[in-house]
């Protein structure tokens, strides 16, 4: 599949990527979609697939790293701030606006865990957004990080990050660390306390995304427990929405995301379900992949096209 180095500016700073053009175009603008990832994320992680299956529909796809992590640039490196990470959204947006072979009227956005809330955001903050697929997506941060811990273990969480504030009151230059995953996380404080996270991205590490580091900033917890959608997802009148949810996740919470997907006020939206999937399958497994992704292209063929 061809596809092209692309880089555009976000609030000052390089933020770098690939473009997929769209396919067996007959010359004039195509439609396209921006296509970002989650938890410490880069580009080369799954969203590639995603990429050429919309380049094969005829929609131009925009694979990006956010600033801080893998080719971007960034002082602060794996640090996850979603308020940034949505203005690089919306930058990519911007970047498309601009290019020749893109029809500016005809924009898409599509996200997977993380960035499976931030395009929700997108559809009710940015009208240049005409459709979405959000995927697996953290919706209540503060929620997420309490099941996901449990108790004792949110307990710990917190004490790192009051540690962490701290630190940085006293020296803006310093800061604490937490690994994305580990094999213990009972043992092992980590963000994501999911050992099949931590072997599932190592190895996607080894065999296509080496950039990737299991690392991320305390702040950028901090951060994501006073992240949530639904105050966004009720604004979405208009835009069309689509929601691909993994059977029992218990990494993101299927059922706060199916009560996000209820939420939406649009009627044009759609719930896909998939059965025998979970969070991390779809990153590991290619046939569950297949199926999303030929999903998520089916909803932006439809209404981009």
């Amino acid at each position: 599949m061809q596809r092209e180095d692309v880089e555009f500016v976000s609030e000052g700073q390089t933020v770098r990527g690939w473009y997929y053009p769209a396919r067996d175009a007959d010359g004039s603008p195509a439609p396209a979609v921006v296509l970002a990832g989650g938890w410490c994320y880069v580009r080369e992680l799954v969203m590639p697939y995603y990429a050429e299956e919309f380049a094969a529909r005829g929609i131009g796809a925009l694979v990006f790293d956010y600033r801080n992590l893998g080719v971007s640039d960034g002082d602060v490196r794996q640090h996850l701030d979603p308020w940034m990470q949505i203005r690089d959204y919306q930058n990519a947006l911007s970047y498309l606006e601009r290019r020749e072979d893109v029809d500016e009227n005809r924009l898409g956005a599509w996200g997977i865990s993380y960035s499976g809330g931030h395009v929700l955001i997108l559809a009710a903050t940015d009208p240049r957004v005409k459709a979405v697929v959000s995927q697996i997506p953290v919706v209540d941060g503060y929620e997420n990080m309490r099941r996901a811990h449990g108790s004792r273990g949110y307990r710990q969480l917190w004490s790192v990050i009051l540690e962490d504030r701290s630190l940085r009151y006293e020296d803006p230059q310093k800061r604490l660390h937490l690994p994305h995953a580990t094999l213990d996380p009972d043992n092992d404080l980590c963000a994501w306390p999911f050992p099949e996270t931590y072997t599932t991205f190592m190895a996607l590490k080894e065999s296509e995304a080496p950039l990737y580091q299991n690392l991320s900033t305390v702040e950028s917890v901090d951060l994501l427990l006073n992240y949530d959608v639904l105050p966004f997802v009720r604004r979405i009148y208009d835009v069309p929405t689509a929601m691909i949810v993994a059977e029992q996740d218990d990494l993101t919470l299927w059922d706060l995301e199916i009560g996000a997907f209820n939420a939406l006020p649009t009627t044009k939206k759609q719930l896909t379900v998939l059965g025998g999937t979970t969070h991390m399958t779809l990153y590991s497994d290619r046939d569950r992949l297949a199926l999303a992704s030929a999903a998520a292209g089916d909803w932006f063929a439809a209404h981009l096209r």
